[in-house]
């Protein structure tokens, strides 16, 4: 392991910069995985970089050398400010660092221009983030993140493991792992271990409207209300419909009358969706 412990310890100690563990700040120290991340981006000279949470800029600096521009928004002042010192005592110049919170970063600031997404995403904002840069109509083409462990894979999951969490992001690329990165990689060391995942955002070709995106999750919010309860139990309380009609379109679909929505694969979502759209308006 290329270990950049004592480098770290050392930027921190000049610069007063204490980890904050409420802001999910613990710095990767194996220059490896920062190479992974790097090669999981698949990245070309004349691409745009949006990256989050660039730390001490490890990460920042290799994909300056990368890319024709990198824009790292980062929350912490001190961060910040070392990340300013840093680009300039390097001569890096394609670098234009935003010291703002992400979920406030207005992403029309990217409109007209492809981006991708680089992150290392602290953990209490990875469901936010992900449903607004989702959601966005200026989508990055792709996204590389480090996650938690457990929140790649059920970003990942397949049924019977779906989750709302699973059919957002699939309802919108295509997930997968790329590598599983150990605890003892960062410092301080988080209680969890932690993932690099890469989505790949589909094309706006053949899919539903915003309005009709809208009532698409919906559903699918109504469908896991309850997890214990069969899916068509749900479905009819939460759209106030009689059980027999539901009972008559998972028949048509076919799907099984007993299904929970943790089974439902994304395709299913979209074929119950087609059936029951007229019941949403």
């Amino acid at each position: 392991m290329s270990n950049l412990l004592p480098k770290v310890r050392e930027i921190c100690r000049l610069f007063e910069i204490k980890p904050s563990r409420s802001k999910g700040q613990n710095f990767l120290i194996n220059e490896k995985i920062y190479d992974d991340i790097v090669r999981a981006a698949d990245l070309k000279d004349d691409e745009t970089v949006l990256e989050i949470g660039p730390g001490l800029g490890f990460l920042t600096m290799k994909l300056a050398r990368q890319v024709k521009k990198v824009i790292a928004v980062e929350l912490d002042d001190r961060l910040a400010n070392y990340l300013q010192i840093g680009s300039k005592a390097q001569d890096i110049e394609n670098v234009e660092i935003i010291n703002e919170d992400i979920l406030k970063f207005n992403l029309n600031k990217l409109a007209g221009q492809e981006y991708k997404v680089v992150a290392n995403l602290p953990y209490n904002i990875t469901s936010i983030f992900l449903r607004q840069i989702l959601e966005t109509d200026n989508k990055p083409s792709s996204l590389v993140l480090m996650l938690q462990k457990e929140v790649a894979e059920r970003i990942c999951a397949l049924p019977p493991e779906m989750s709302i969490l699973a059919v957002a992001v699939q309802y919108y690329g295509e997930p997968k792992i790329i590598r599983t990165v150990k605890a003892g990689n960062f410092w301080p060391e988080p209680e969890v271990d932690s993932a690099i995942i890469r989505i790949d955002i589909r094309s706006n070709q053949g899919k539903p409207t915003l309005a009709n995106s809208k009532l698409f999750f919906r559903l699918v919010k109504i469908g896991f209300s309850a997890k214990r309860k069969m899916l068509k139990n749900n479905l009819a309380g939460g759209l106030k419909i009689e059980a027999k009609i539901i009972q008559e379109i998972l028949d048509k679909l076919p799907l099984d009358p007993k299904i929970r929505a943790e089974d439902l694969s994304l395709s299913d979502w979209h074929k119950l969706f087609a059936a029951l759209a007229k019941f949403m308006v």
